[in-house]
C-alpha cells in the first residue's frame, strides 16, 4: 500500500505523522520505551496540538528485539495475535548523550537521541543490518475513508535480497514487488496466495517479523527502492528482529520464536497416489490403480481419497458415500494388509445438506454474523457454514468427527481449504478480531486436526496434506502447493513458491507431481515425476484425470519407478535431514544461498536447489531435456552417473528422462539404505555411506537416525592424503562404504567406542 508519490509527496488523501525526534524515554527491568512526537520542537510551544509515537523494545529472546509502535494505546486489543514463544534473555540497557543502546546477545538497537536526528540502528556486533530513521516510522489518516495505518520502513543495502513471505508463486527475490498478507485460494499464477507469512528475511544474515496475523501490505523496495515498507490499518504495530547471523541461523532463530516443523513419520516420504479431484472413482477404481502400482514394481506408501469419498452437496459430513464405497472398514483394512496408509480430504466448511449442520448451527459450532446468524455462502457447498475454531467445543466437536474415521482406518488428513474465511459482519465466539482471524484462521484449523492426530497415533506419527498456512502453521506438516497446472512454467512457479516457503521457515513441502489442472504431456509428467521424487514429499494427485503412469506412457512408469526406488534407497540421508528440519527448523528443501551465503551467484538462483546440506537438484524445464545450472565451488559428483564435475562454474547440459543433475557435494558422505520399496525401514541395517572426500584435509560428516529421528550412527571421513579414515560410531556393524567419482584412495575403517 503506497502513502506516497515520489520522493517529496505525500499522497492528497493521507495526513502523516512521521516520528521526526527523540522527545523521552523510560527505562522498566528489560524494556525501553521511547517517545518521538511528529515534529521537532524548537520551542514550548510546539509540544501543543501534537501527536506522538511510542516505541516499546524488548527482547523475547537472545537476538532477537521486538519493536512495538503505537499511537493511540486506548484501544481494546481483540487479537489473535502471532504466537510466539518468549523467555527472559538478559539484556543492557546504556543510555549516552547521544544515544540509548539496547542490547541483547550480538545484536543492538542504537536510539539516536540528538535534535532533528531521528532513527533507530539496527546492528550485529558491530555490522549494521538495517534501521528505521527520517519519514520511515509513521503513522497515516486517510481523510477520505477515515482509515489509521501504522507503517515503518527498513532500509536495504545496496547488494541486499529479500526472500520469504510466505509461499509465493511470483520472482523468488521479492526486491521490487508489492506484497499483500491476504489468504486465498488464487491457483499458482498470480501474486495471491494461499500461505501468506509476514515474515522476510535478507542475505544480510536476519529476518523481520510482523507479529499480526492480519491484512499486512509490503512494499519491499517498491514505494521507496531502498526499503522495505510494511503497514497495518489500526493504532499499533508489532515487529521483530531476528538475527541469525547468517540465513540459516536466521531460519533456526525465527523457527525457535514460532516453532519448530513436527517430524513426519517416514512412511510420509514414500509416494503418495490420489484419486484425483472430480474423476469418477469406486473400489473397483481405488484397487485397479492400487495394484497396477505394485504390477509395476512401482513402491506406493499412501493412497489419497479426494473430495468424492463423500456425497457432493454434503462437504463435510465425514461419511463415505454409501453408493461407491459400501464397505470402507473392509476396504481400508485390506488396503492396509497391501502395506498402504490411507488419507481422505477434509475442509473446514459445513454444507447445509449436511447431517451436521444442524447441530453445528443449534450448538453454535459454526461462524456467525452479528445478529447471530450462522453465516453461509453457495460458493464451493450450497449453504455451507464455516467451524468457529474459537469455539472449543467447537473445535473438539470437529475432532470427535474425525475420530470416527481414525477409528475406521484412515491415518492421515488432506486439510484442504481454509482460505475463504468472511470478514465483514463476523463475531467470532471468543470475540477474535475478523480481520486478523482471516489468515489466522488456518492456524487454528490444521493445529485441531495434527493434534488430535498426536493424541490418537502418537507424537511423530501426525501428518497433514495442508494447503493453507499462517506463522507458526510449520508446526502441523506437511503443505502442499495448492493447484498448479500441468505445464513447464506452473511447475517452475511450484518450484519458486516452494523455495519462498523454505524462506518462511515450513521444513516439508509437497507439490501436485503432473500439475493439477489439466493433463500433462507425458514429457511434463516424467519431469515432474524425477522433481517430485526429490521434493521432501511427493504425491500425484490431479483434477479432472487421473495421475497413474501408464496412463501417459510405458516409459513414464519406468521413469516414476526409478525415482520413487531412488527417493526409498536416499531414507536414511533424507531423514536425516527431517530431523535436522525438526530439531533446528532447517528445510528439507532449501534455496542455494541458505546453503551458501558466501557465494554470491547463489543469491538469485530459483530453477534448482539444495536438498538437505549434500544434493544439489535441478529439475528439467524445457521438452529439449536442457537444464542450465550453477555449480558453487568444489568437486561434485552426479549421483545418477558418478561423473565428477568442477564447481564454481555454469553448466549447460542435456538429460533423458531417467537422469538430470542430482550432485553430491564436495566434503560430505550420503547415506545409502538397503531398502528401495519402502521409506520406513531399519535405515542403519546394510547402510552404504558414499564418501565424496577429495581434497587432503577434508572432511565429511553424517548421521543415521532411527524412525523416532533418533541419532543411532555418527560417522566422519578425514582425508589423508590418498587414505580416508572413515570413523563409525554406533550402528549394528551392518555397513559398508562406497568411494565415489574417480579416487584412488583407500579407506582406513576406524570404529569408535564411548
Amino acid at each position: 500500500m503506497k502513502f506516497t508519490s515520489g520522493f517529496w509527496k505525500v499522497r492528497d488523501e493521507i495526513t502523516p505523522l512521521y516520528a521526526v525526534e527523540y522527545a523521552g524515554s523510560r527505562i522498566n527491568g528489560g524494556e525501553l520505551t521511547v517517545y518521538a512526537p511528529g515534529k521537532s520542537i524548537k520551542s514550548r510551544g510546539d509540544i501543543l496540538n501534537l501527536g506522538m509515537l511510542t516505541i516499546r523494545i524488548t527482547s523475547p529472546m537472545e537476538d532477537v528485539l521486538k519493536i512495538s509502535v503505537s499511537h493511540f494505546e486506548g484501544l481494546a486489543d481483540q487479537g489473535p495475535l502471532t504466537a510466539v514463544s518468549e523467555c527472559s534473555p538478559r539484556v543492557s540497557i546504556v543510555e549516552s548523550g547521544e544515544d540509548i543502546v539496547f542490547q541483547t546477545g550480538r545484536t543492538k538497537a542504537v536510539i539516536d537521541k540528538r535534535p532533528d536526528s531521528w532513527g533507530i540502528r539496527f546492528y550485529d556486533g558491530d555490522r549494521e543490518l538495517t534501521s528505521t530513521g527520517f519519514k520511515n516510522m509513521a503513522y497515516m489518516k486517510n481523510r477520505e475513508n477515515g482509515r489509521c495505518y501504522m507503517v515503518e520502513q527498513l532500509a536495504l543495502d545496496v547488494g541486499e535480497y529479500v526472500y520469504g513471505m510466505g509461499e509465493r508463486f511470483t520472482p523468488f527475490v521479492k526486491n521490487g514487488q508489492i506484497v499483500e498478507m491476504w489468504n486465498e485460494d488464487g491457483g499458482t499464477a498470480s501474486e495471491i496466495a494461499y500461505k501468506n507469512i509476514p515474515f522476510y528475511m535478507t542475505n544480510k544474515g536476519y529476518g523481520v517479523l510482523v507479529g499480526d496475523p492480519g491484512d499486512i501490505s509490503y512494499e519491499v523496495a517498491s514505494e521507496k527502492v531502498e526499503r522495505v515498507q510494511f503497514s497495518l490499518e489500526g493504532e499499533r504495530l508489532d515487529y521483530y528482529i531476528i538475527n541469525g547471523h547468517t540465513p540459516k541461523g536466521t531460519i533456526k532463530k525465527y523457527t525457535e520464536l514460532t516453532g519448530k516443523p513436527s517430524l513426519p513419520p517416514a512412511w510420509s516420504f514414500g509416494l503418495w497416489l490420489t484419486t484425483s479431484f472430480t474423476t469418477d472413482y469406486d473400489e473397483d477404481t481405488t484397487s485397479d490403480f492400487i495394484d497396477g502400482m505394485a504390477e509395476r514394481d512401482i513402491p506406493l506408501q499412501v493412497f489419497h481419497f479426494d473430495c468424492f469419498w463423500m456425497e457432493g452437496y454434503e462437504w463435510c459430513n465425514f461419511t463415505w458415500d454409501a453408493n461407491t464405497f459400501p464397505d470402507p472398514v473392509g476396504m481400508l483394512k485390506r488396503y492396509h494388509e497391501k502395506g498402504l496408509k490411507i488419507c481422505v480430504w477434509i475442509n473446514p466448511y459445513i454444507a447445509q445438506k449436511s447431517s451436521l449442520f444442524k447441530e453445528g448451527m443449534e450448538k453454535g459450532y459454526l461462524i456467525r454474523k452479528k445478529n447471530g446468524a450462522v453465516w453461509q455462502t453457495d460458493m464451493w457447498q450450497a449453504g455451507m457454514g464455516v467451524v468457529d475454531f474459537t469455539n472449543p467445543d467447537a473445535a473438539a466437536w470437529y475432532q470427535e468427527k474425525l475420530k470416527i474415521l481414525l477409528d475406521m482406518g484412515v491415518d492421515c488428513f488432506k486439510t484442504d481449504f481454509g482460505e475463504r474465511i468472511p470478514v465483514k459482519d463476523i463475531a467470532y465466539h471468543d470475540g477474535s478480531d475478523p480481520v486478523r482471524m482471516h489468515n489466522y484462521y488456518t492456524y487454528l484449523y490444521n493445529k485441531t486436526v495434527f493434534d488430535l492426530l498426536e493424541r490418537e497415533r502418537g507424537k511423530g506419527e501426525a501428518v497433514l496434506f495442508a494447503r493453507s498456512a499462517a506463522a507458526g502453521g510449520q508446526k502441523f506438516p506437511v503443505h502442499w502447493g495448492g493447484d498448479c497446472s500441468a505445464s513447464y512454467p506452473s511447475m517452475a512457479e511450484t518450484l519458486r513458491s516452494g523455495l519462498s516457503l523454505a524462506c518462511s521457515g515450513f521444513g516439508f513441502w509437497s507439490h501436485d507431481i503432473g500439475g493439477f489442472e489439466s493433463t500433462a504431456t507425458a514429457d511434463v509428467y516424467k519431469r515432474w515425476c524425477q522433481f517430485g521424487l526429490l521434493s521432501s514429499h511427493s504425491r500425484l494427485h490431479g483434477s479432472s484425470s487421473y495421475r497413474v503412469p501408464w496412463l501417459f506412457d510405458e516409459e513414464a512408469c519406468d521413469v516414476l519407478r526409478k525415482f520413487a526406488k531412488l527417493k526409498c534407497s536416499l531414507m536414511p540421508y533424507l531423514y536425516g535431514q527431517a530431523a535436522e528440519a525438526h530439531e533446528e527448523g532447517i528445510p528439507v528443501m532449501r534455496p542455494m544461498f541458505m546453503e551458501f551465503p558466501e557465494d554470491r551467484a547463489c543469491e538469485t538462483l530459483d530453477r534448482q536447489y539444495m536438498l538437505g546440506d549434500s544434493l544439489l537438484v535441478a529439475p528439467v524445464f524445457k521438452e529439449s531435456g536442457e537444464v542450465e545450472y550453477y555449480v558453487p565451488d568444489g568437486k561434485w559428483v552426479n549421483l545418477l552417473s558418478e561423473q565428477v564435475i568442477e564447481g564454481g562454474r555454469w553448466r549447460k547440459e542435456t538429460f533423458d528422462y531417467y537422469n538430470l543433475p542430482v550432485l553430491v557435494k564436495h566434503n560430505s558422505i550420503l547415506a545409502v539404505g538397503s531398502c528401495d520399496s519402502r521409506t520406513d525401514y531399519d535405515f542403519c541395517d546394510g547402510v552404504t555411506f558414499w564418501l565424496s572426500v577429495f581434497e587432503d584435509g577434508g572432511i565429511g560428516k553424517t548421521s543415521v537416525t532411527d524412525l523416532k529421528g533418533r541419532v543411532v550412527m555418527n560417522v566422519k571421513a578425514v582425508r589423508e592424503a590418498d587414505v580416508i579414515r572413515l570413523y563409525v560410531e554406533g550402528g549394528n556393524g551392518n555397513f559398508s562404504y562406497r568411494i565415489l567419482g574417480e579416487q584412488e584412495v583407500k579407506v582406513s575403517l576406524v570404529p569408535v567406542i564411548r
